[in-house]
């Protein structure tokens, strides 16, 4: 038999290498990517969608404004919830002496020590919420709401309205 020529020794190294080497097809890799990161773009949290609750009715209002996710209070005709854990029923708030609810304080401490707040010029965090509150809610309920969200650092309050008529 009659010696191979280097060259032809080279090729048949590199036919080896290359045929242990297995191909991958970009293109349907890119697909599934690019379709994967359009399904949790639409699915991802808006924060101009509201909770949906049927216990609750919003009341009207001509703002222009989006809501920004924020932390969520929620008073229902029955109940107040923090980002849909009950806190308390609107009878044991309303039979509160003091304009402190302790349990929402308590839920709100907790809530602050878990993120990272803005310092107004004073030093002080300053944190958003939102209220979600039913039209016919009595309004000592929503002071007391309002009071204990200010004394624990969430003094940014914003309450959620349907938009309604034109300005």
């Amino acid at each position: 038999m009659k010696d191979k020529s280097p060259r032809v020794k080279r090729h048949e190294r590199l036919q080896k290498r290359i045929k242990g080497q297995a191909n991958l097809n970009l293109t349907s890799l890119m697909d599934i990517f690019t379709i994967l990161v359009f399904f949790l773009l639409v699915s991802s949290s808006n924060p101009s969608k509201l909770p949906d609750a049927e216990k609750i009715k919003l009341p009207v209002s001509l703002a222009q404004t989006e809501p920004k996710d924020t932390l969520t209070v929620m008073i229902t005709k029955d109940d107040v919830l923090v980002q849909g854990m009950k806190i308390g029923t609107i009878n044991e708030i309303s039979a509160l002496k003091t304009d402190l609810v302790p349990a929402l304080a308590t839920e709100l401490k907790y809530r602050a020590s878990h993120t990272v707040a803005a310092l107004n010029e004073r030093g002080i965090p300053e944190r958003e919420i939102l209220i979600l509150g039913d039209e016919k809610t009595p309004y000592s309920v929503i002071r007391k709401v309002m009071a204990t969200c200010s004394d624990n650092d969430y003094a940014k309050i914003s309450f959620a309205v349907t938009r309604g008529g034109k300005q």
